[in-house]
């Protein structure tokens, strides 16, 4: 029987061959959960081994704990969950990597935390970005993280899968976020729903790691249940950098006669820089439909466009011009490791010459729940991967989102600007 590449994870996982529909109940090979989630799936681990002569996790090497999206503390109650879950680490031998290394998309490929073929949950919807490396990797809630605690398995709906292909050289100044914007923008928020965005052809197959990185993290936006993309000479190459001795298995692919749920081919050779307009991501538009729209703050980060290449696509388009007069722009690299590379290049002094605001590694503005925050009308242009009203700040705000090139064109002149002329 052909099958997909979600199929193939499933079956392994389940310890049985299955096909899309099937119900199972499929062993994890690593869970992650973060500053803000974490809490309550520790409380709820406690709950279900309650009055239990054994009242550990099922396995502690295969749990990551990361702290994002509240650091350092910025609240009382933050402060409290992170010694909640420093405490909940140290007792039961998890690794933490508490307030240092970053956004949790990134570091745990980076990290080399995620392998083809591995099925991996994290109480994060955002978690679809470890497809990039052939995974299924998927968003759960924190009571179900609780029971991956407790148990290492969880029930699932094995997902049919809906394939993009696409095809073509992408144009100057024109990268993946555009593409997956482009793509989200066609099929819209629910038109993946349920589905494993499958990302293939010739144009994500010349992508590098982190620009499939920022495709399968917006898989959830169209609905997925999981972005991902076969593993391949690239993929090896990264996690050999990662994971000493790592040999790609052929396995973990869509066999060429598998059953697709969709299939749709994009060409991208012509297109624009595209941008997601205010209140959802599939509001997409061309950037010369929204060119002059006045912003008042740019951020470039978040575990879609947090990246090294992305800062430095930033960095060289703005050369050594100012930031415009009036506008904010916050650069916030993903991981420690992403910003001591843009320390070095030089690109941290650039940023800070030009009135920008270089922080460390963190989620940053992105969920609203940090700093960097839009107060009431003032409109916002972010590399992130959600413009839903009051996600950076003020319900009265606006986000647009947009690839690092459109984000530096615009606060190089206070408004948003195609990269392509600048």
């Amino acid at each position: 029987m052909a099958q997909t590449i979600s199929e193939k994870i499933f079956g392994k996982a389940a310890g049985k061959k299955v096909k899309a529909g099937d119900f199972v109940l499929a062993g994890i090979d690593c869970a992650m959960t973060h500053d803000i989630t974490g809490p309550l799936a520790v409380e709820g681990f406690r709950e279900i081994v309650k009055g239990k002569k054994r009242q550990k996790v099922w396995d502690p090497e295969k749990i990551v704990i990361l702290f994002d999206h509240q650091v350092p503390a910025d609240s009382l109650n933050a402060a409290a969950n992170h010694i909640l879950l420093r405490e909940f680490a140290n007792e039961q031998g998890i690794l933490n990597y508490d307030v240092f290394e970053g956004v949790c998309h990134q570091v745990m490929p980076e990290k080399g935390h995620v392998k083809p073929g591995d099925l991996i949950v994290g109480s994060d919807s955002h978690t679809c970005a470890y497809g990039a490396l052939g995974a299924f990797s998927t968003g759960i809630g924190s009571t179900d993280m609780a029971f991956v605690f407790a148990t290492g398995k969880l029930w699932f709906k094995v997902p049919e899968t809906f394939r993009f292909e696409v095809k073509g050289k992408l144009p100057e100044y024109v990268y993946p976020k555009d593409v997956i914007l482009h793509l989200i923008g066609d099929v819209g928020v629910e038109g993946a729903r349920y589905k494993t965005a499958e990302f293939c052809g010739p144009t994500v197959r010349n992508m590098d790691i982190p620009g499939r990185m920022t495709m399968c993290n917006m898989a959830i936006e169209m609905g997925g249940k999981a972005g991902i993309v076969e593993a391949d000479s690239t993929t090896e190459k990264y996690l050999r950098e990662r994971i000493p001795g790592f040999k790609l298995d052929p396995r973990w692919k869509s066999d060429e006669d598998a059953e697709f749920a969709e299939t749709k081919e994009y060409d991208v050779s012509d297109l624009p820089p595209q941008v997601a307009c205010p209140h959802n991501v599939d509001n997409v538009k061309s950037v010369e439909e929204v060119e002059g729209t006045r912003i008042n703050q740019v951020f470039v980060g978040s575990c879609t466009n947090g990246r090294f290449e992305d800062i430095e696509i930033v960095a060289k388009i703005m050369k050594d011009e100012k930031v415009a007069k009036g506008v904010r722009l916050l650069v916030i690299p993903a991981s420690h490791t992403e910003y001591m590379k843009t320390l070095r290049a030089g690109y941290v002094e650039q940023f800070m010459e030009a009135g920008a605001i270089v922080e460390s590694p963190c989620c940053g503005p992105c969920m609203g729940g940090s700093f960097g925050l839009l107060g009431k009308g003032e409109v916002g242009l972010s590399t992130s991967n959600r413009n839903f009203k009051g996600r950076q700040g003020s319900p009265d705000a606006f986000v647009y989102l947009c690839s690092p090139a459109t984000a530096a064109a615009s606060a190089l002149y206070g408004e948003i600007k195609d990269p392509r002329k600048v």
